[in-house]
């Protein structure tokens, strides 16, 4: 087998304070993170949004240390992974490929087309699919792929999703349960598991495979763990009026505080690298929340970052998807068109999601009309004398 390339996908995150804006900017352009009727309010919603949310951004960050170790992380685990593919016989380059900030996706395949490893590997660091992580990037990817000819040329293989990875669960279970161990009383330990959530929206009208892979997840890593705690699943993150997957991490906190529980463990299970959703969001938010709802003892399961057992997850999917049959977008495209990314919404009338939802567009649509007139000093207000 000649050279090989891998290319790792991830979200990326600002590098620094200044980058925050930007980085938000690029976050909310893409219409997987924020749906809308019409895609040419996309990028002025994006620049509201992101204008709106970078100061107390900044200030999340500045609490971690002013960026995102992110991109750190991602490129030792590149690192990591060309050495152990290298230990088993394997020649590989292995590319970074962010899908929000430096290095873009764009970068890294400006230095494929430059190396033209005779076989790539394509691989999303998002243990479970979704339209959101895993399917924006692979849709962006077959838009170059579609426009280049040099790229065409490219022979490739795409891994979609690989939470039942065995390496992978007992590395999950290996950091559990060394944490656990640090309790006088382990298995009297609640273990929390938080996973980024998504609109309910995408599950239930677009057919994300998200919510059934994440809990399939959680079943294995209990499986794999052997032990008897007691355990929660939720999800964090949510951004605007819709409603997302429940429960949110900071009710399941509050019930289980009501519940008596005062020992608990999160688990970041859907993140396989430390950033601002694992050291600001849990450690610092909900770590208030969970103190505030009566739990004494709050601990964390750190990210699988340069776990050894991970790297050799990654190894071990890049050695099969080089010896099976290449998967290609097309594959991917066909998928989700079956997912139906955006699918015909049907309006609905009374106190309904679909009310909800058509209304908040209403007034963003409202919004964005007052913010341009107030610039532009044109418009509907101005012509009646309101203005």
């Amino acid at each position: 087998m000649g050279r090989v390339g891998v290319l790792l996908l991830n979200l990326g995150g600002p590098d620094e304070l200044d980058d925050v804006r930007p980085f938000l900017y690029n976050l909310f352009s893409d219409p997987e993170i924020i749906r809308l009727p019409f895609p040419w309010l996309q990028k002025p919603l994006a620049w509201l949004i992101s204008t709106r949310r970078a100061p107390g951004s900044r200030e999340n960050y500045r609490q971690i240390g002013g960026g995102s170790p992110l991109r750190r992380i991602t490129e030792e685990q590149g690192a990591d992974l060309a050495q152990q593919l290298a230990a088993q016989g394997i020649d590989a380059q292995v590319y970074i490929g962010m899908r929000y900030w430096h290095p873009f996706t764009e970068e890294a395949l400006a230095q494929i087309k430059r190396d033209r490893p005779e076989r790539l590997v394509i691989l999303p660091l998002y243990p479970q699919f979704s339209i959101s992580t895993s399917g924006s990037s692979f849709r962006l990817l077959a838009s170059f792929w579609a426009e280049d000819p040099a790229l065409q040329a490219q022979p490739y293989t795409v891994i979609p999703s690989w939470y039942q990875q065995p390496d992978y669960l007992q590395a999950m279970a290996q950091l559990i349960s060394v944490e656990l161990d640090t309790f006088e009383n382990p298995d009297d330990v609640h273990i929390f598991f938080s996973a980024h959530g998504v609109p309910v929206s995408y599950v239930e009208e677009a057919g994300d495979p998200y919510q059934r892979e994440i809990e399939d997840c959680t079943r294995l890593i209990m499986q794999t763990l052997n032990r008897a705690n007691a355990h929660t699943l939720a999800y964090q993150s949510r951004v605007g009026p819709v409603e997302w997957l429940r429960p949110y991490t900071e009710d399941a906190l509050a019930e289980l505080g009501t519940q008596g529980v005062r020992r608990i463990l999160v688990v970041p299970i859907s993140f396989v690298s430390e950033h601002i959703e694992t050291l600001q969001e849990i450690d610092i938010e909900y770590r208030e929340v969970a103190e505030e709802a009566g739990i004494e003892h709050f601990a964390r399961v750190p990210a699988l970052n340069r776990h050894p057992r991970f790297i050799q997850a990654l190894a071990t999917l890049t050695h099969e998807a080089l010896h099976a049959p290449p998967r290609h977008f097309a594959e991917v495209t066909r998928l989700e068109k079956r997912v139906r990314i955006y699918p015909p919404e049907r309006w609905e009338w009374g106190l309904t999601t679909t009310a909800e939802v058509w209304n908040g567009r209403l007034a963003m649509l409202g919004f964005l009309a007052l913010v341009f007139e107030l610039i532009s000093g044109n418009g509907l207000l101005h012509f009646v004398g309101i203005l």
